[in-house]
């Protein structure tokens, strides 16, 4: 399974029943999975089912799924006669005629007029059957996304290929100039003390245990190995066959911790560019992974 990207478009089309169901998926990204469906009111019970399915073939990113009926989708209208009602109505009309002498012949017409002894109840579609439709089309639309997914996460795992090579360059720099710099710092230090203490009784080897003990609190050995390995796990990640952007995005906090932590522990101008450039690549890396599933 190769990394996929948040961004993807697809389409599936499916006919029965005389219908034709349209679906669109569009993605983009989005930290969680966030889905809007958009469906015809006459199969809105529908739309739990379509969520599921989506839920099963996406992890994360905002989906719009636009679903369209074409065909013969009028409903079946059920007219029924209360009669019980009509009887009812009938002897009220009879009463009235009669108690008030009015000599009027009661008609069907008449009947027809009063509320409810007609009622009328329109036949919804057969979810069951409109489902096996929809979810065919659900799933075409799904797996066309699905491959443009992929093409573009093949294309960003390439360019994080590329920029996290840059960075682990820049490691490997930084660590061939660390014992110059050490060196450095040591001579300045030693001259730094010589001209402070001119002239002062000090014994010498408590004065080179202090400044070794300086010189030491400058080691960043240990953020250059953590950083090293930080490298390796974000290429294990990249090669997973599980969405990893959330995994990977957190690994980029801990690239960018290890390097303020180098920065502040050796204060060198050629260091402290290193170090820039280093956390230029990092925040480009985390431009790239924002789009990963």
């Amino acid at each position: 399974m190769r990394p996929r990207s948040m961004t993807g478009f697809g389409r599936g089309d499916a006919r029965a029943e005389g219908r034709t169901w349209t679906v669109e998926i569009k993605t983009v990204n989005h930290r969680f999975l966030d889905q809007h469906i958009v469906l015809p009111h006459s199969v809105g019970g529908l739309e739990d089912r379509v969520k599921k399915l989506v839920a099963a073939r996406l992890d994360r990113g905002r989906a719009e799924v636009k679903i369209g009926l074409q065909g013969d989708v009028s409903l079946g209208v059920h007219l029924q006669v209360n009669m019980n009602l009509a009887e009812q109505y009938h002897h009220c009309l009879q009463q009235v005629n009669e108690e008030l002498g009015l000599g009027y012949r009661i008609e069907l017409a008449d009947m027809l007029t009063l509320p409810e002894v007609i009622s009328r109840q329109e036949e919804g579609l057969d979810l069951d059957v409109e489902w096996e439709a929809l979810a065919e089309a659900v799933t075409i639309a799904l797996e066309e996304c699905d491959r443009m997914r992929e093409q573009e996460g093949q294309a960003l795992k390439d360019e994080l290929s590329g920029r996290l090579q840059r960075f682990s360059r820049l490691i490997r720099t930084v660590e061939g100039r660390i014992p110059e710099v050490l060196q450095i710092r040591r001579q300045e230090l030693k001259e730094r003390i010589d001209k402070l203490l001119a002239g002062m009784d000090i014994d010498p080897a408590r004065l080179a245990q202090e400044a070794a003990y300086m010189v030491d609190k400058a080691d960043v050995t240990e953020e250059i190995v953590r950083l090293k390995s930080h490298v390796e796990q974000f290429r294990h990640f990249l090669n997973s066959d599980e969405p990893v952007g959330r995994r990977l995005d957190f690994l980029l906090q801990e690239f960018l911790r290890e390097v303020n932590t180098l920065a502040s522990k050796i204060n060198n101008g050629s260091i402290a560019h290193l170090g820039v450039e280093m956390k230029n690549e990092i925040e480009k890396l985390r431009e790239q992974v924002q789009n990963l599933e």
